[in-house]
């Protein structure tokens, strides 16, 4: 599989609700970040199907590198400027 697009280098901070299912991009191409908008299409990547179990502000992954997607835990801070 190829690297996905770094959509960003900063987590997005989002309002997400308990028992909701929702579609995080793991391709870093779709226009509606953190989630899909199927611009995976002809690409080796697909969505990533999650919920919450509590509504709160979640802070989710944009360089989609996080070992813990769809939430950030830093990672973006250890990229290097030319990825």
């Amino acid at each position: 599989m190829t690297k996905p697009t770094i959509a960003g280098r900063t987590p997005i901070p989002t309002q997400l609700e308990a028992g909701k299912t929702y579609y995080f991009c793991t391709c870093g191409l779709s226009q509606n970040q953190p989630f899909c908008d199927s611009s995976h299409r002809d690409s080796d990547f697909s969505p990533k199907a999650f919920a919450v179990d509590e509504s709160k502000a979640y802070y989710l992954c944009a360089c989609k590198q996080s070992a813990d997607l769809p939430f950030c835990d830093g990672t973006h801070s250890t990229l290097d400027a030319s990825q």
